[in-house]
């Protein structure tokens, strides 16, 4: 489950990246298909490069860390830790997230499909249309169309600017991105970025409608009607509304440069060096009995074949680390306990090597722990990967407690 919320947070931050830039970059374009391609293209793209293993990623090994307390005599006892909570209330958090959006989704489809079965089923111009009562906006699920019977009759744009909708499969963006929020609810970007891409639906709509030869301004004096109903102009205030206004503004703006498409490509250097950020590596020289080679080194989580200790699995080398460890007097007498961490690795040759405190405790605890691991005169069955055998990373955390 952590390695499924660290590609969500990876993915989320690549996400993020993408929506700010098309907002800040492309959002006043005329490229109104273009765009919503590329939307729908970035999103599918920012959800699949966490998968991508540009470099190998240093994770904590999964056996827990080993609680050492301190006794009379100096020695040191040991008890598995519980795991941190924050893990499991992360995750609680993150499912009750995807049951709340998945819950509304299957509300407004269940509303939908009532109104579906409510309505008037016919069929106009070899298009499934509801007819609603009159007063009801109209809009298309899927390939269904929902009007009122006055819209229908009345109004016969409106019936052609829901069929643009229908013709350009919009629905297909919509089923795909309601996929990602529910995945990534928690970004905020998500939300934007899908009322961005039914804005691009609506320009898209509006553009093929005029193209077919309806007049632009009675056109937009349609829109504001039945956005503000029938009242006179100078009492209305639709032209604040948000979505109207900009569908307006979209209509009359002048077409954008060509070359302005090209701005995408800056987000692939971008993307680029946030993927390479996002996985770090090391590189280390292993020597052999015969030449020198590089060899890339696999974190404990993620290589294929996990390495063994002394015929037994790692919690067996744990076990091996508290009976030789001795808690200093000095360390007892300065107080010093917590939560300690020590990385190495463990070579194609089953040696170990590379012994580094990433966090430490008092120089003389962490001094210990050091002198007992590289005095291990047992080796460890290596790694493999793709069937070879290769060094991989281990992170080992230790809590020393004192005895009250």
């Amino acid at each position: 489950m952590t390695a499924f919320l660290l590609y969500i947070a990876r993915s989320g931050l690549y996400l993020a990246v993408f929506y700010a830039f098309y907002l800040l970059v492309m959002r006043r374009t005329t490229f109104f298909r273009f765009n919503r391609i590329a939307l729908l293209a970035g999103s599918v793209a920012c959800a699949v490069l966490p998968l991508l293993k540009v470099r190998t990623v240093s994770v904590l090994a999964e056996v827990g860390p080993l609680t050492m307390t301190a006794v009379e005599d100096g020695a040191v006892s040991a008890s598995p830790q519980a795991p941190f909570p924050w893990t499991i209330l992360i995750c609680g958090l993150y499912i009750a997230g995807i049951a709340t959006v998945l819950v509304t989704t299957l509300l407004s489809a269940t509303k939908i499909c009532r109104m579906a079965r409510r309505g008037q089923r016919i069929n106009k111009d070899g298009y499934r249309t509801v007819i609603l009562k009159d007063g009801q906006p109209s809009f298309t699920f899927g390939r269904t169309i929902f009007i009122c019977d006055k819209d229908l009759n009345e109004n016969p744009a409106i019936f052609s600017h829901e069929t643009m909708h229908v013709k350009s499969l919009h629905y297909l963006d919509l089923f795909l991105f309601r996929a990602i929020q529910i995945f990534w609810w928690w970004n905020p970007l998500v939300w934007i970025a899908r009322t961005e891409l039914g804005l691009l639906h609506e320009y898209e709509a509006d553009e093929k409608v005029i193209q077919k030869g309806i007049d632009a301004t009675q056109y937009q004096l349609l829109l504001v009607r039945k956005a503000v109903g029938e009242q006179r102009f100078s009492l209305a205030s639709g032209f604040q509304h948000a979505q109207l206004k900009n569908r307006i503004t979209m209509m009359i703006k002048s077409s954008s440069k060509s070359w302005m498409r090209l701005a995408y490509l800056a987000l692939i250097p971008l993307l680029a060096a946030l993927v390479y950020a996002c996985n770090p590596s090391k590189n280390a020289k292993v020597e052999t009995s015969d030449e020198t080679v590089v060899a890339e080194a696999v974190s404990f989580q993620d290589v294929e074949v996990k390495p063994t200790f002394n015929d037994g699995d790692d919690s067996q080398f744990a076990r091996w680390i508290y009976k030789n460890v001795e808690y200093p007097e000095s360390a007892i007498s300065a107080g010093a306990q917590g939560r300690m961490l020590v990385r190495f690795s463990i070579m194609p040759d089953g040696s170990m090597d590379e012994f580094e405190v990433v966090r430490g405790i008092n120089p003389d605890l962490d001094a210990e722990v050091l002198r007992v691991m590289k005095s291990c005169d047992l080796k460890w069955t290596p790694g493999m990967q793709n069937g070879k055998p290769v060094k991989v990373t281990y992170n080992f955390p230790i809590v020393f407690r004192l005895q009250e």
